[in-house]
Order: C-alpha cells, then structure tokens, then sequence
C-alpha cells in the first residue's frame, strides 16, 4: 500500500512523542510496541463498557423500576450513537491529529461515566450512556487507525491480533468486572470505576503516542453523522418495541419507515456530496465488501448472545453477578491464549484470511449451538460454547479487521476504522435488540402473564412448580435466540470468506497478468 502525498513523510523513525513518523516510516515506529500498549489501555476502557451494564440488569431492574425496554436502551444508547459518530470521528481523527482525537475522547468518556454512576433514574442514565458513546467513539477510531501507522505492514497482523485480544477481553471481561464491583459497592461504581483508568490512559498518551494525521484531509460529514444516527435509532426501536406494542402496530411502523428513509437519504447523500464520510466507492472492493458483510452479522450473533447468556446465568442458573462474570471468563481467556502468544496468528498465516474467516466463523456458531441445545444441563454445555467461541474469535476477528484495514488507503485509517467500528457497534445493537425481541416473544408466548419481564414474573410466581415454569419458558426463548445468533454468525462468516476468496482470485490474475506484460 502506496503512502499518500498528503502525508508527510519523515526519513527516520523519531521516539519522540511529539513528532509523526507514524505516517510513514516503513520499518515503524520506535517506541511502537509500547505504544501499542497504552492504546489498548484506552480501548479497553470503552470496551468493557460494551458489557459491563449486562451483569448490573437484575440490580437496575430492582432499584430503579426498570423494565426491559429501558434496560435495552441502556445498553443500545451507548452502542447506537457510537455508530452514528465512528465515521464522523474518523474523518475527524485523520484531519486534525489521531492522538489529539485519543485525548479528547478519553476526556469526554470520563465526563460521561461521572455522569452516569451519580444517574438517579433510567432517563438519566440512559442519557449520561449516550454522552459516553460521543467519547467512546473516538477512541475507538483512534485506535485502531494508530496501529496502522506505527506497524509495518508484516507487522500489522500481529498488532491486530493484540488489538482484537484486547477487544474480546475488554467484550468478555465487562461482565467480571461489573460483577465484581457489584458484589462490594451499589451499581453505580461500574461506571465511576472508569475514572482512574482513565486518568492513566491520559497520562500515557500526552506521553508516548505520536501524533499522525493527514494534512489536507476531508472535511467531517456532520449531515451525514446525524442521518445515520437518526436512521439506525429508528431501526432498533422499532426492532425494541415490537413485542411490547406489536409488530403491526402504528409506533413500530413510524419508527421501521423511519428508518427505511432517514438511512435512504444517508446513502444518497453520502454517494453525492465530495466529502463522503462513507465513500461508496469501497464497496466496489470485495475484499472489504466480504469482510465488512461478515462483520455486521458476526457481531449481531455475538453481541445479542452475551447479552442473553448473562441474564440466563444469573436468572436461571441462579449464579450471583461477580460469579457469572467469572464463567463468561472462559472465553477471553481462551481469546487472551491464542492471540497474546501469537499463536492464533500463525494459524491464520497457515490458512490464509478466507479458510481463517470460514474456521473461526464456524467455531464461534459451533459455540452458540452448544450453548442454546444444552442449557438443560447446567453450566458444562455452556462452558464448551464459550471455549469455541474464544478459539473462533481468536481465528477470525484478527483476520476480520486487517482485511477491512487493508481495504482501504493508509491515509484513510481513521476512516477505515470508522467503517470496521460503526459495522461492530451496529451489528452488537442490533443483535441484542433483535435476540432479546425474540426471547421477549418466546417468553410472552409461553407464559402470556410474564410479558413484561422475567424478573416480575418471578416476583409474581405463588408457587415453586410456577418458578420452574417461568424459567423453562425463559431458557426456551434463549434457546431460539442462540440458534438465531448461531446462523448469523455462520452465514456471515460464509458470506465474507466466499468474498475474499473471489478477491484474492482477482488479485492473483491481475498479478500474472503485469508479470506476462
């Protein structure tokens, strides 16, 4: 990958923090390792909160009246406007500094959690959640757009597959550290907890970080940022509401056209105006169409799953939250063995990114499927689910992410961030809002009387046969959800390793054709 002309480039790499040899230095950056390591801290910090409210919903329900529309909200609020904002704040990054970018997301996400953990009410909460994504992405952006700066591209897999180590260990780890926080202080030390880390990440990147930005790069898509916002919000609550008012009812079909046309207007905007935030022109690659149409149903299947499994431990299995976030550990551990010791990137080298996408994609389903058909046997089924999704995740996530990187000019990587962040967010919304709409059906049809949640049904229940009742038809729904998570996550991991497959034809004869002429 050729480096821009509106980039500058440096002669020699420079430790100097302050300096942007990051932008092009083939041999990378001198200080990149540790880099990597202070803006893994900064993304751990969002990513546990991706997860971290799953373990606090009995808590919430109790103390604030919650009821499960509020609580999806909760978890929706923070991840939607998120995906408003990625591409936005990538463009952002790569026109005024990604380290600049780093800092004043890690501001605003500390903003938001004070916020949040002194909330009095779901109204309030939900609205310190929303203020958090505006920080979250940022820093998410960054991130991932300073590894592809600072690594050569031999070393870029690697970094990657740390970077998506992080990630599933920050995805897998919210539910531990909520758990663990909530066993010792009331529910809103998981957001104040953020604070000091915070701090830290501050410190570390004022210090070591260099800034990199392309200097004559395009101007944010503010029309575009509020139309994709406005559209995907829509969509999930029409999505959210449809077991509670029907859906045939007149709110879910204000809210589902809605969507259809805010999001129209946003692809029509966005393929007219000289500054796109999302260029249309990607998708004409098919390496980044496959990888990002994998992405989208990867991380519906995934995000909507945890989100069931942790109210299935707690609820059903009756585990308190501190030891249900320790059996969902199973799978960052696994994530965490595989990535950190560099093994599951050497697998992936052997197999290449299409058969790795394929292997990873179908262990990740194989997970799901253990989980959903044996939750009559307590927690053995669901420990082997998590240890396959762990060994699919460490695979395919690497792999997933650097072919969307890849995908698009250096020069863009805050953009291209962007693009592989707003995908994951979108997909994680959507697939707990989708998942929990079709538990919510499942559970209201077999025990009509329970419809709000299972919580109150409980409450409700006047005798043990009627408990037992009440939870079956909860791990019934679960059930269902699970296998629909397990085929997305299949027929996503298909999609784009069939894709990929195609390109690295199409790279391969275009190859021996320059080499004849």
């Amino acid at each position: 990958m050729t480096t821009s002309s509106q980039e500058q480039p440096a002669a020699a790499p420079d430790p100097s923090p302050d300096s942007a040899p990051a932008d092009a230095v083939p041999r990378g950056h001198a200080r990149r390792w540790l880099i990597l390591g202070v803006i893994c801290l900064a993304q751990l910090t969002v990513l546990l909160d991706n997860t971290v409210l799953n373990v606090a919903i009995p808590s919430l329900t109790r103390e604030m009246d919650a009821s499960t529309a509020d609580i999806q909200w909760m978890i929706n609020a923070y991840s939607l406007v998120q995906s408003g904002l990625l591409l936005s704040a990538g463009n952002a990054a790569d026109r005024y500094g990604r380290r600049k970018m780093l800092i004043v997301g890690l501001a605003l996400f500390g903003a938001g959690s004070l916020v949040a953990g002194l909330a009095q009410s779901s109204g309030q909460l939900i609205a310190a959640r929303a203020g958090m994504g505006v920080g979250g992405a940022l820093l998410l952006t960054t991130t991932l757009a300073v590894v592809m700066q600072i690594f050569t591209p031999e070393e870029q897999p690697k970094a990657i597959g740390i970077w998506s180590a992080v990630n599933s260990l920050g995805f897998a780890a919210g539910p531990l550290v909520g758990g663990f926080m909530l066993n010792h202080f009331w529910w809103g030390s998981i957001f104040l907890i953020n604070l000091p880390v915070v701090a830290l990440a501050l410190a570390a990147v004022a210090a070591y970080v260099p800034e990199s930005r392309n200097r004559q790069g395009d101007r944010p898509d503010l029309v575009g940022a509020v139309l994709s916002t406005i559209g995907m919000t829509a969509l999930v609550y029409a999505i959210i509401s449809g077991p509670e008012h029907g859906w045939t009812s007149g709110t879910v079909a204000v809210s589902a056209g809605t969507a259809a046309v805010v999001l129209g207007v946003f692809a029509y905007w966005e393929s007219r105006i000289p500054y796109p935030m999302l260029d249309p022109h990607f998708f004409r690659n098919r390496r980044f169409t496959g990888a990002v149409g994998g992405l989208v149903l990867i991380t519906f299947g995934m995000g909507g799953a945890l989100f069931l499994l942790t109210q299935y431990l707690q609820f059903v299995l009756g585990y308190g939250p501190l030891e249900a976030g320790l059996r969902t550990a199973p799978m960052a551990l696994t994530v965490v063995a595989l990535n950190f010791t560099g093994v599951g990137t050497k697998w992936s080298a052997k197999m290449g990114t299409p058969l790795s996408i394929a292997v990873g994609m179908g262990l990740m389903a194989a997970g799901l499927v253990s989980i959903a058909t044996l939750t009559g046997h307590g927690y053995g089924g669901t420990l082997l689910g998590l240890v396959l999704i762990g060994g699919g995740t460490a695979i395919g996530s690497p792999v997933m992410a650097h072919a969307v990187m890849s995908s698009v000019p250096r020069e863009k990587a805050g953009v291209g961030a962007g693009i592989n962040g707003t995908l994951a967010e979108f997909g994680n919304g959507l697939g707990v809002a989708v998942l929990g709409a079709v538990l919510n059906a499942r559970f209201a049809a077999l025990v009509p009387v329970a419809a709000a949640s299972l919580p109150a049904a409980l409450a409700a229940a006047g005798s043990d046969r009627e408990r037992a009742e009440i939870t079956g038809a909860f791990s019934s729904g679960l059930e269902t959800s699970l296998l629909v998570g397990s085929v997305a996550v299949l027929l996503g991991g298909l999609i784009a390793a069939s894709l990929l497959r195609r390109a690295d034809r199409v790279d391969a004869r275009a190859a021996r054709d320059g080499a004849d002429a």
